[in-house]
């Protein structure tokens, strides 16, 4: 009697630990990360992997929101467009999940992302036209609309490494920063203005993970269920955007982008306001794609929707649009 009172104290105990600690099953889908998942033992990768996409491969979002300043080498353009001046907020999500090519452990991160520029005083209210102060035109506002920002493959193998990470309090933290060079004079055959066609940009992100969520996530041989708990401190440095109609060749500056960015479980779990957005006028956005593809960003995405993939030139669709 004893015994069998021991054994099912022990079998409580172990469903409690389930519960406490909820791991994926997947769904069988032979693209699902997480078989290769599962096989990773290094804290850091399991971590970093988790900030790339469900373990289950279920779509997960990072939301964003932050604020737009100008950058003007010397206050140059004072007093119409004064350095540091707030010239929006920024409001969107990056929708993403994880994908596996199957019958390997080759992982792709497939994303697609919007962010809408919203008044500078009121983050709930999305820009539809902008005064630009050097010309005195009015321009229609493009928002970010990348579809789509993949990443990989990458091979997780057993031996799959993540990042250096330091604590910091009661959290774990760790650091990406990527230069962007890319000549769209060369590979579009369109220069945007920007000194010498090439777009040169600085992209900057922190992660921040808490210790208790650290610690569910990071159990060998479990695959966690749904999104980690994550927050990114991101910031870009990078020339005017394109629906700006400044040439960077000949307005010096640019833009500081800054945000604050955290995980959540599902597109469902966005505001309603901003859900009401994407379905009346981006429907495309509200999941991730379903198959890895050419990555875009603000300009490349320009190119393609707004000049037609070069139907049109900037110059031109700027002469158009102003007024």
């Amino acid at each position: 009697m004893k015994r069998s009172l021991l054994t099912r104290s022990f079998a409580l105990a172990a469903l409690l630990m389930s519960v406490a600690v909820p791991a994926s099953a997947g769904t069988g889908d032979p693209t699902d990360p997480d078989p290769v998942f599962r096989q990773v033992t290094d804290r850091n990768a399991r971590l970093s992997l988790q900030t790339y996409g469900r373990p289950d491969g279920a779509d997960m979002v990072f939301r964003i929101s932050g604020s737009v300043y100008a950058d003007v080498p010397g206050n140059a353009l004072d007093p119409a467009l004064r350095h540091g001046q707030k010239l929006f907020g920024i409001e969107g999500y990056n929708i993403r999940r994880l994908y596996r090519e199957p019958g390997t452990t080759r992982l792709h991160q497939l994303s697609r992302e919007i962010v809408f520029y919203t008044d500078p005083a009121d983050p709930t209210r999305i820009l539809r036209e902008w005064t630009n102060p050097v010309d005195g035109k009015t321009y229609p506002v493009v928002p970010i609309n990348n579809d789509t920002v993949n990443f990989g493959p990458f091979d997780v193998t057993p031996s799959y490494a993540g990042p250096p990470v330091r604590r910091l309090h009661d959290e774990t933290t760790w650091t990406s920063d990527i230069p962007v060079r890319t000549d769209f004079g060369a590979t579009l055959g369109e220069r945007f203005g920007l000194t010498g066609g090439v777009y040169t940009a600085q992209e900057m992100f922190d992660f921040f993970v808490d210790e208790r969520e650290v610690a569910a996530r990071t159990r060998p041989g479990r695959v966690p269920s749904g999104a980690m708990e994550t927050k990114i401190s991101w910031a870009r440095t990078s020339p005017w955007a394109p629906f700006m109609c400044l040439a960077e060749s000949e307005v010096r500056g640019g833009l500081t982008y800054h945000a604050r960015s955290w995980s959540l479980d599902s597109y469902g779990e966005v505001e309603p306001w901003l859900r009401a957005e994407v379905e009346a006028r981006h429907p495309l956005y509200r999941s991730a794609p379903g198959q890895p593809g050419p990555s875009q960003n603000s300009w490349s995405s320009f190119h393609a929707k707004q000049l037609g993939g070069g139907a049109t030139t900037w110059a031109a669709w700027c002469s158009a649009n102003g007024r």
